[in-house]
């Protein structure tokens, strides 16, 4: 997820009010979604994760890699666009009847029963910094449910799928950890000054002050982390539908508890709250007292 600086106001308002059209394709079919054979689906989504990550590896650490602004006053790289192309091309030819949700190019045929929902790379900011906190978001929709969900980090080859039974890193399975004191836990954000502007900036500090650390260890990679058990709690004041689908899949597979910023269902979230489950209502009622 990107996030904008602090003087521009005027694309976060826009972004608010934009939330209901985006928003919307995970409400349709909603309350009919079913039990489905995911196999088939799993082994697709691994492949787009695989495909995607080539393209996108030998643009990390470019040292000519060019980076645009978008209108949204959010950056973006041959390596975004370039690998969303392909995820597509992909998901066209093998699925010709599905949908398609994706940060640079919006939405395809999103009233169809299956939606694949993607971020090509999630922290572009940081995939231009080489840094490596940033990944590939891939989500399936299913009567308007996310059922699938991959978190893949191509540089380093971590490739996270869950189906929100079970969530498995590079095929093992993993666990949120047991931490269910906030004086024992690992927080995990974005950007320290996010949550003044989209939330209540207070809470989210006196948090932050209760925590055994804080780290700015953020976007996806946060999420990644929660659910693998290498941190405890990953928290983000504004979302985009691109950034949350996949999350729900991989967090509840990996019996974690996700929500957003006030405890409600995460599907039409505007911002996310992810933990192990000791911790996530002592987390919600501190970030709202």
């Amino acid at each position: 997820m990107e996030l904008w600086p602090t003087e521009y106001t005027d694309g976060t308002e826009n972004l608010r009010l934009g939330f209901p059209r985006f928003f919307s394709v995970f409400r349709v079919l909603r309350g009919q979604a079913m039990d489905v054979n995911l196999d088939l689906y799993r082994a697709f989504l691994i492949e787009l994760a695989e495909k995607s990550g080539d393209f996108i590896r030998p643009y990390f650490a470019a040292p000519d890699l060019a980076v645009e602004t978008k209108s949204d006053r959010t950056p973006v790289t041959a390596a975004d666009r370039g690998a969303e192309e392909l995820m597509r091309r992909m998901i066209r030819a093998r699925f010709p009847g599905h949908g398609i949700l994706g940060e640079e190019f919006g939405p395809e045929n999103t009233d169809a029963e299956f939606v694949w929902v993607l971020d090509p790379i999630d922290g572009t900011r940081a995939f231009a910094a080489a840094t490596p906190l940033f990944g590939t978001l891939i989500a399936l929709l299913h009567g308007g449910q996310p059922v699938l969900g991959a978190i893949h980090q191509p540089v380093l080859r971590q490739l996270v799928v869950g189906d929100g039974r079970q969530t498995t890193l590079n095929g093992r399975p993993v666990r949120v950890r047991a931490t269910a004191r906030l004086e024992e836990a690992t927080l995990l954000c974005s950007d320290v000054l996010t949550p003044a502007r989209h939330q209540n900036g207070g809470a989210f500090a006196a948090l932050g002050q209760r925590v055994k650390q804080l780290r700015t260890w953020g976007d996806c990679y946060g999420y990644l982390l929660v659910a693998t058990g290498w941190a405890d709690i990953m928290c983000d004041p504004i979302m985009n539908p691109w950034d949350v689908a996949a999350l729900i899949p991989v967090v509840r597979g990996a019996g974690g508890i996700i929500t957003d910023w006030q405890g409600r269902d995460p599907v039409n979230a505007a911002s996310i709250v992810a933990a192990t489950p000791g911790l996530h209502p002592q987390v919600i009622a501190a970030l709202n007292p």
